[in-house]
């Protein structure tokens, strides 16, 4: 037997070892080695399906295991697609010549179903995440990780408020790499972590099981750390499976509610673990993103809303994206059983909870003065400057108007938000609009949808 032969073999031996066992079975023993040339160790495959998936999905694997057997540093690799007549051993052979060639499969055949733990949510996919400014980011790096588990960041730490988003991009990392890759993904809560812990430290034969149920996966995806703060032993256990997994390049996926460094009773050592890979954060989503959130939802729902009743609701619904789902569900509801169409009075009402939990934060004048300008599509320049014209004074006072009736801020402070105009100015230019709103039903319907826009009711404005 060859050297080059000896290397492959050993190199698939620790392939055999690390990949699933059908993964294996359809993607390594099907390549055929050839040589090594020029520091390039030349691989053989049935055809371009295979080559061009093997490459993509597989080839950093393999080179992680040559290195493995033994093979210079700077190896490379390439695969070549072989003549037709050609033969391709369905094993390493022990000698050159090849017995009984098999044909390739034409298409993938790998595992679909080896999800441990907590079974993963099939809805939640790369597809089905609405991406915008605020999450853009950690969805590149989730989709990396799904791509190359292992190479890509390890760990993936994102972190971020509840309810937008966190737990949907780890568990389509989940989705995408046993759907792509066969791989063993492992996702469970830090909750039942714990419990788990407990159990075994009350019945010391657990402990073996409990190791092994977490250490012998190719992916951990573990929700919600921060429920391990303060948690001696179960730290410790943890920062066992941590290093356990992270010694052969077994990718982990951790979220939480708050970046490392933020979590209180943490020990430092899995703090810095932690931080070694990729941390990212999900922020709340921007008012474009809450609205492509809801036209997707939407595009998918029985009744179809119209775009008024979604701007609304992307408009005042801004704590996070279930709460915004949570508005979504019952307007389509409502209008299924009543056969109506939404307008924004019936989401006033029927949402009027929501609402309220939404406007328990004060409007600032910076608030008001966005919503105005994006009305009247102005400049927020606009607000603080000494143009005169009409079609910017009177947006302006209409919202310094609104600043004094719907913020706790002195006349004094909205003057100084309006540049430094004085308090005489905007107690003016209060008195003008309300005078105006009397006889121009244009001023008054303006300022009526401006004041629905900041999820406020006219009767805030008008006693």
């Amino acid at each position: 037997m060859n050297s080059d032969l000896e290397l492959w073999q050993k190199a698939i031996g620790h392939l055999k070892g690390v990949l699933n066992p059908e993964v294996f079975a359809n993607w390594i023993e099907i390549i055929s080695p050839a040589s090594i040339k020029d520091n390039c160790f030349f691989l053989n495959v049935g055809n371009d399906f295979y080559q061009d998936w093997i490459e993509k999905n597989y080839k950093g694997y393999i080179l992680d295991a040559l290195k493995v057997a033994g093979a210079p540093s700077n190896l490379t690799v390439r695969f070549a697609v072989l003549p037709s007549d050609a033969d391709i051993p369905k094993t390493i052979p022990l000698t050159p010549k090849v017995e009984q060639p098999i044909e390739p499969p034409k298409k993938p055949r790998v595992r679909v179903n080896v999800s441990k733990g907590t079974p993963l949510n099939p809805a939640f996919t790369f597809e089905n995440f609405v991406t915008g400014p605020s999450n853009s980011w950690t969805h590149a790096a989730a989709l990396a990780v799904s791509k190359e588990p292992g190479r890509a960041y390890n760990p993936l730490f994102i972190y971020g408020q509840t309810g937008i988003g966190k737990t949907h991009l780890m568990q389509a990392i989940g989705n995408q790499i046993i759907q792509a890759l066969g791989l063993s993904v492992r996702y469970v809560s830090t909750e039942t972590f714990l419990n788990e812990y407990v159990e075994a430290v009350r019945n010391n034969t657990l402990f073996p099981a409990l190791r092994a149920r977490y250490r012998n996966v190719d992916v951990l995806l573990i929700d919600d750390i921060q429920v391990l703060c303060g948690k001696g032993g179960s730290m410790e256990e943890f920062f066992h499976t941590f290093n356990a997994l992270e010694t052969v390049h077994k990718q982990i996926v951790i979220t939480s509610d708050l970046p490392p460094k933020s979590l209180k009773g943490l020990e430092e050592r899995l703090i810095s673990r932690f931080e070694k890979g990729m941390v990212t954060e999900v922020e709340n989503p921007d008012y474009e993103t809450r609205l492509a959130i809801l036209r997707y939802k939407n595009s998918i729902a029985k009744v179809q809303l119209g775009d008024e009743a979604l701007s609304f609701m992307a408009g005042n619904i801004k704590s996070n994206v279930r709460s915004l789902e949570g508005a979504l569900t019952r307007a389509v509801a409502y209008a299924t059983l009543n056969n109506v169409a939404v307008t924004t009075d019936i989401l006033l009402e029927i949402l009027k909870d929501q609402l309220s939990n939404e406007r328990r934060k004060d409007l600032t004048c910076l608030e008001i003065q966005h919503a105005v300008v994006d009305y009247f599509d102005l400049h927020i320049k606009d607000m603080s400057s000494d143009n005169r014209a009409r079609e910017i004074a009177e947006p302006r006072m209409i919202a310094m108007f609104l600043c004094h009736k719907l913020t706790p801020s002195s006349l004094a402070s909205i003057g100084k938000s309006f540049g430094n105009r004085t308090h005489a100015t905007v107690l003016h230019a209060g008195k003008a609009i309300q005078a105006r709103m009397q006889v121009d039903n244009d001023v008054f319907d303006s300022i009526k949808k401006i004041t629905v826009a900041l999820g406020r009711d006219l009767s805030e404005i008008i006693p």
